[in-house]
């Protein structure tokens, strides 16, 4: 592995749900990346993204990266109009903080294979599931960054300005 393309600096990966919003974070140097919490989502007041623009401030994070819920065929729908409308307020918000967007299919099963894994049933890994989704988010653009030639099923990211 050559290095790395990333710009040293914390990042946060995020999975917008209906309900929650799971946040991840890495260590500066951006090779791991872990669960850091979940924040229910207030879509009539946004204090969930309030709460992630604090937790941009507090880690002084460089970059976010925001799950987007492409379909197996790779088409939009619902749900990614619904994560685009969240990654713009969000960008809004953190502004002038970069937000970058990666397709997220297969992160909540990935995640929830993982929680198995670790010994967590169904009922208690719904408190660490959305966070754990972020983490694989996350997880998922620092490799494709970090690798020159990625593989070529790895989660494909984007830039946004959203």
């Amino acid at each position: 592995m050559s290095g790395s393309r990333l710009p040293r600096g914390r990042r946060l990966g995020v999975d917008p749900g209906a309900a929650r919003v799971g946040v991840a974070v890495c260590d500066p140097d951006g090779r791991l990346a872990t669960g850091l919490t979940t924040l229910r989502r207030d879509k009539k007041r946004d204090t969930d993204v309030a709460e992630l623009a604090r937790l941009v401030s507090e880690y002084e994070a460089v970059e976010v990266v925001i799950g987007r819920p492409t379909s197996l065929s790779g088409a939009g729908g619902r749900a990614v109009a619904v994560a685009d409308d969240y990654a713009a307020k969000v960008a809004q918000a953190i502004a002038p903080v970069p937000v970058a967007r990666v397709d997220e299919r297969f992160t909540t099963v990935s995640a929830s294979g993982a929680l198995r894994a670790a010994g967590l049933d169904t009922r208690r890994q719904r408190s660490v599931i959305d966070q754990t989704a972020a983490a694989v988010i996350l997880q998922a653009y620092l490799d494709a960054q970090r690798d020159d030639d990625p593989a070529p099923n790895a989660p494909r990211s984007e830039a946004s300005d959203c």
